[in-house]
């Protein structure tokens, strides 16, 4: 008797979570689709390419500066002789110690404009992501669907096959006031 008990216990355990497994929904979105119709984001884009020519601006005109005086240092290279010998050699050291500070300086605003850069990337691309992620969780639950997977990346998910899941992207675009249109279909992948 007990081993007929623990069989209909079983069964019963296995038909519940199979019935509880057939009840969730399993959707896609790709995200990059959505980043390209959202006008935010070429506002953003413009942005941080005005920050970067500036930074580029200013990275420039330090090359000029040293290229100038390291041209200025050659010329008066040219002109040492043994009667000027010590005064030139002297101007010259000072050139030397002048033109290797401007490079230090160089590449301490090329690491500074990488940093402000990126600073301000997420900055401004922050709250857009979490808004994009809001509309996602928004679609999902008007969908009634458990998961969604982000197919925009092949490389950073799991998702081998996505035929039969449920596609949100147009409907999380439309909460986001964005283009419905698909730039390209997700189709099945590997």
């Amino acid at each position: 008797m007990n081993l007929i008990k623990v069989l209909f216990i079983t069964l019963g355990l296995t038909l519940t979570a199979n019935a509880a497994k057939a009840q969730q929904k399993i959707g896609s979105v790709n995200t990059d689709d959505i980043f390209a119709s959202l006008s935010e984001v070429k506002t953003i884009s413009a942005t941080v390419d005005n920050l970067t020519k500036t930074k580029q601006t200013e990275i420039e005109k330090l090359i000029t500066d040293y290229q100038a005086k390291l041209k200025a240092a050659q010329d008066k290279e040219k002109t040492l002789s043994e009667a000027n010998k010590e005064a030139v050699t002297k101007e010259l050291i000072a050139a030397q110690t002048e033109l290797q500070g401007l490079g230090k300086k160089i590449e301490e605003a090329r690491a500074q404009a990488a940093k402000d850069i990126s600073a301000k990337q997420n900055e401004l691309f922050t709250p857009l992501q979490q808004k994009v992620r809001a509309a996602i969780s928004a679609a999902a639950k008007e969908k009634g669907i458990n998961y969604v997977f982000d197919i925009a990346s092949q490389e950073t998910n799991n998702l081998v096959y996505n035929d039969g899941s449920e596609d949100i992207t147009a409907l999380v675009k439309s909460k986001l006031g964005a283009s419905a249109t698909t730039a390209k279909p997700a189709g099945k992948s590997k």
